[in-house]
């Protein structure tokens, strides 16, 4: 069976480099649509950041949620590997059909949809884990909520912060107090567990994988609060050119957020194909390799663009301005960084368009074009179900031939 996985390990690969240009307009519709960065320049931008997420991420808790959807003593060793082909091939065919009409849906959703659907096809209802699913399914809502919530709290911090007086820097000195006190109550501090090749105790602090991610999201937040001091000295030119230069900072840590979360969806894949071939005998004896491959691919797929679904992204959802966009890439961001954290695989397009929303709805609720909203909508309740129906049907045909 050594064939078949290698051409389900380049499916998967495969769909990886797909879902980088098919979301490549969540790390960049914001940047390109404020023209701080040309296309060629912000592909290249999201890419190189999405790839970066490989240094950053590494306890790979989503992916061993995806891994986990499909029970792997449900079925035999033949079987899973059909089962996973199957959720591969569905998950590429919505992928390109939604990319081919502009429709930003979920890869992420797709993926677990298809490998849940050919799951059943193969072992009824009870070879799926429901929990993955019920959380993944969840936050077809909760992301975009999520987002628009935590845009439309930085939207308005910032518009505060443009009044004169000491209310508005005593706001941005909570935040700052805040981000700290939370470092301070979450970084691993232990020495017996920051395993790292620094002797420094400071840096093993600091580079240990849980800790940098955190460390890495607060400074950006202190950055943004210590700008927010002279925001009201500046006159609508010197601001918007500032916000530009926020804004690479903000979309780069989107893009981290996105190769973090998405990669490891794909890697859950392989790695539950690994396991069903007896390579290796659990998630945490993933080869090193895999999580290699899967950000390289999702960075190239990402330099290839998805100009149809950045049109819809950047500018017919509403209006974005520089501000606006370092407002919703940051609340995108952090909201990937802790649904991450809390191995939940949800989807980057969810959640920008929800920050997108967000932020549009601090001008007045009309500035949002709530009809094409509502047609995402639609796509992202139908990517699970759809996927899903296409990996069973695909999982018959193959059996017929395996």
């Amino acid at each position: 069976m050594m064939s078949f996985l290698i051409v389900i390990i380049a499916l998967a690969l495969i769909f990886d480099y797909i879902n980088g240009f098919h979301d490549a307009a969540n790390s960049i519709a914001t940047v390109v649509s404020t023209k701080v960065l040309t296309p060629f320049q912000a592909v290249i931008w999201a890419a190189v950041f999405n790839f970066a997420a490989f240094f950053i991420f590494k306890d790979h808790g989503v992916a061993d949620t995806v891994a986990k959807t499909v029970k792997p003593d449900a079925v035999d060793k033949v079987g899973m590997l059909t089962v996973v082909f199957s959720g591969l091939i569905a998950a590429i065919a919505w992928n390109l059909l939604t990319w081919w009409f502009g429709i930003p849906s979920s890869s992420s959703h797709t993926l677990i949809g298809g490998f849940a659907g050919a799951g059943i096809a193969a072992g009824g209802w009870d070879a799926v884990n429901s929990a993955p699913i019920i959380r993944t399914a969840s936050f077809i809502i909760l992301a975009p909520v999520v987002g628009m919530i935590i845009a439309f709290i930085i939207s308005l911090w910032f518009i505060f912060s443009f009044r004169k007086g000491l209310m508005p820097k005593l706001v941005s000195l909570l935040i700052i107090g805040g981000v700290l006190y939370f470092l301070y109550t979450h970084l691993e501090t232990d020495p017996a567990k920051l395993k790292s090749h620094y002797e420094s105790y400071f840096w093993k602090v600091v580079f240990f994988s849980s800790n940098f991610k955190w460390i890495l999201l607060s400074l950006i937040l202190i950055c943004l609060a210590i700008f927010t001091f002279w925001l009201n000295t500046l006159n609508a030119t010197k601001s918007t050119d500032w916000f530009k230069r926020l804004q690479l900072v903000s979309s780069a840590a989107f893009s981290i957020g996105h190769g973090g979360n998405d990669a490891q969806k794909v890697m859950g894949i392989i790695t539950a194909a690994l396991i069903a071939n007896g390579d290796i005998a659990s998630f945490h004896e993933m080869p090193t390799w895999v999580p290699l491959a899967c950000y390289t691919a999702i960075g190239l797929g990402t330099m290839s663009g998805g100009w149809k679904i950045i049109k819809t992204m950047g500018t017919r959802i509403t209006k974005v301005t520089p501000f606006e966009g370092v407002a919703a890439e940051t609340a995108g961001a952090i909201t990937l960084f802790v649904t991450e954290a809390l191995k939940i695989p949800v989807s980057t397009t969810h959640t920008i368009t929800g920050s997108i929303i967000g932020v549009g709805a601090t001008k007045r609720l009309s500035a949002v074009r709530w009809g094409v909203t509502i047609n995402l909508l639609w796509a992202w309740i139908l990517t699970i179900p759809v996927s899903a129906l296409l990996a069973a049907l695909v999982y018959f045909i193959a059996k017929l031939f395996i």
